[in-house]
């Protein structure tokens, strides 16, 4: 059970903010998602032995347990998860737009570091 003053220290979100938080949550994912697909795809293409497949088994695994350890849509990680995003180019700035300005600020400060 989570303590009243932990809940305190989170960011409120209005309903627009959710809609562009889920907007860009999405889209991040599916860049992601498309760049691993590419690199899956060259890998594949790149093969020339049928057992080198087990290479490709588990860049997919490492991938899936990255995907897994980033993409937390709980709205207390929120910011943290599109740090990230924001740092590692899955997200930018624009597909933020809409969001609070001290939300923005906050992400970028923390994607900064």
């Amino acid at each position: 059970m989570e303590s009243a003053a932990h809940r305190e220290n989170e960011p409120n979100w209005t309903a627009a903010e959710k809609k562009v938080a889920r907007r860009a949550f999405d889209k991040a994912f599916e860049r992601n998602c498309a760049a691993i697909y590419a690199e899956t795809r060259q890998m594949l293409k790149n093969t020339s032995a049928p057992t080198e497949i087990w290479r490709v088994q588990e860049y997919l695994y490492e991938q899936r347990r990255i995907i897994d350890r980033i993409y937390d849509y709980r709205y207390s990680m929120l910011l943290f998860v599109f740090a990230r995003l924001l740092r590692d180019g899955w997200l930018t700035e624009v597909d933020l737009a809409g969001l609070h300005s001290d939300k923005i600020a906050s992400i970028k400060a923390i994607a900064s570091v």
